[in-house]
């Protein structure tokens, strides 16, 4: 028995997710990057219940400066609105829409970018054609067309924004696809007869993971930092308070109050930078060449 416990523990500190884990932890810009996004996260869903102040009533006089007013610390918007409730009740909407975003984009890549580089003939070429055809087309501009021809709802932004922001993911995750299925443990499960659809998602994908996720977790903050450019020219949902939109409607007054831009604009900057710094972390967990920098 003592045997067997020494065994299991050898094989458990050869882990590869373990020692993903272990050099997560001793890179600082992705130990950074999780604390930035807990604080925010934990700030968007406690905030509402600690702070529950309707975020379009008006409580003082308009463009009130921080610190002013006690009962709103952060000051007023254009309207009069508590900048700190603003703050609080569109971090929700602003991450879910991202988080939602991230996800589709994600799932058409893998689904894309996987047969593309598995089946690397006619259903490949094909593929990828269409992903070159998304590729060239403007994204922001992409949107704007899709977001008019369709009502600017919560779910339909995440849906429009997970269209036009696949292609690229999807060409990283074809070459990964494409640079493991060459690789030996792949032809021998193909020689003892194992099916195209069993390599695929046992072999394969389990393998070219590291990138991938990477890529997902740097998808997210773009999602997120699209959503609010959206929402910053109008073209978010009207019935749903976001930091993008919070911007778009105080940038006539940035120069009477600062504070009106530059709160919700930091909040969009430290979530997509947490994002950033936690994707670099990984790709330094995931990458031995730089973990021995």
């Amino acid at each position: 028995m003592a045997v067997v416990d020494s065994s299991r523990q050898v094989i458990q500190s050869q882990s590869p997710w373990r020692e993903v884990a272990r050099a997560f932890r001793q890179s600082w810009a992705g130990v950074c990057g999780l604390a930035i996004l807990i604080l925010v996260i934990l700030f968007t869903c406690t905030g509402p219940f600690f702070y529950p102040v309707d975020p379009f009533e008006i409580v003082w006089a308009p463009l009130t400066p921080p610190g002013t007013f006690i009962q709103a610390p952060l000051g007023t918007d254009f309207l009069g609105r508590d900048i700190l409730a603003g703050l609080v009740h569109s971090g929700p909407a602003t991450l879910v829409v991202g988080l939602l975003a991230g996800i589709i984009t994600v799932t058409i890549s893998l689904l894309v970018g996987t047969v593309a580089g598995y089946y690397d003939g006619v259903i490949g070429k094909i593929l990828m054609r269409v992903t070159e055809f998304f590729q060239v087309l403007p994204a922001l501009v992409f949107a704007m067309v899709l977001i008019t021809l369709f009502t600017p709802t919560f779910y339909n932004v995440a849906l429009i924004i997970g269209i036009v922001s696949w292609p690229t993911m999807a060409c990283l995750t074809r070459a990964e696809v494409l640079r493991v299925r060459k690789l030996e443990y792949v032809i021998a499960a193909r020689s003892i007869g194992a099916g195209n659809r069993w390599i695929i998602w046992r072999v394969i994908l389990p393998n070219a993971l590291a990138p991938l996720i990477v890529a997902a977790t740097l998808t997210i903050g773009f999602a997120i930092l699209f959503e609010s450019g959206l929402s910053f020219l109008g073209l978010g949902d009207p019935n749903v308070l976001s930091w993008g939109q919070m911007i778009g409607a105080g940038r006539e007054y940035m120069f009477d109050g600062w504070w009106v831009v530059t709160l919700p604009g930091g909040m969009i900057f430290l979530t997509v930078l947490g994002f950033s710094l936690v994707g670099d972390g990984l790709n330094s967990a995931f990458n031995p060449k730089r973990r021995e920098r």
